[in-house]
């Protein structure tokens, strides 16, 4: 599939997904929020993809939402927004099933819908320049793409307000202290890195990473009880896949397991 505002790769397991959009920041517009939702159906749908790489094109990461189109749009601002919303969040909601873990490759900035789509991801590597910020308020809007589910999720209440209501901008080393990103590397570094952990995962036992990623992402939903429930019930499925079966076995026979994704 040829995309306009997209380019997807898969290659080793690997799909890599760039926000092609440099002369305009990255940001998305309708089109893009449009083609995310189709790209995260290709990946969820295809088996050979084992792990996602998401990064921007040029310098930046990516902006968050195109200004000029809710402008363009005038009085149809309110449904425009909620068309684009509503894509953006059918993508992120394939992502966050597909078993295949989500790196980000923060490049640059990533800022509004681009922060957003950071801490939606299951893993992040900042380069050393990239700077973070919601600036959602600071045009009079409130957040979308998941982040007021998952950040407070991941790195607190305290700090989700502070950085939803005041806009403060976050440096790479103290996205880093605050769990936003799990390493920061040198500039022009990101993608290589965050591609060499997707390697790595891809070759790893994908629906055990499937398993990881329901279990946490409903953990804030449960008791102790019915989680440790789902627990029981998640290691049980896995114990009888073809991955489960070969990492028990070579754990046994002191050897490498070879995982296949099944």
């Amino acid at each position: 599939m040829n995309f306009e505002t997209l380019l997807y790769d898969v290659a080793d397991g690997v799909a890599t997904i760039t926000i092609n959009r440099p002369d305009a920041a990255n940001a998305l517009s309708p089109q893009c929020a449009l083609e995310f939702s189709q790209v995260a159906l290709l990946c969820d749908d295809d088996p050979a993809v084992r792990a996602v790489v998401i990064t921007g094109a040029g310098k930046m990461f990516c902006a968050g939402g195109d200004l000029s189109a809710f402008a363009d749009a005038g009085s149809g601002s309110r449904s425009l927004l909620k068309k684009m919303a509503g894509d953006l969040h059918m993508g992120l909601s394939r992502l966050a099933r597909t078993p295949a873990p989500v790196i980000a490759a923060v490049n640059g900035t990533a800022a509004g819908a681009g922060f957003s789509l950071v801490m939606a991801c299951d893993l992040a590597v900042a380069a050393q320049p990239a700077v973070f910020t919601m600036a959602y308020t600071n045009a009079g809007l409130s957040p979308d793409g998941s982040s007021t589910f998952y950040m407070p999720r991941k790195i607190g209440d305290r700090r989700t307000r502070e950085l939803m209501l005041t806009n403060r901008v976050l440096k790479a080393d103290e996205a880093l202290a605050w769990g936003i990103v799990n390493e920061v590397v040198p500039e022009g570094q990101a993608l290589e890195r965050a591609s060499a952990i997707a390697s790595r995962l891809a070759v790893g036992p994908t629906l055990a990473y499937g398993a990881v990623k329901t279990l946490l992402n409903g953990s804030f939903d449960q008791t102790l009880e019915s989680q440790m429930e789902l627990e029981a019930r998640a290691i049980g499925d896995m114990s009888v896949t073809g991955d489960g079966q070969e990492g028990i076995t070579a754990f046994l026979e002191k050897r490498k397991p070879a995982f296949k994704g099944s």
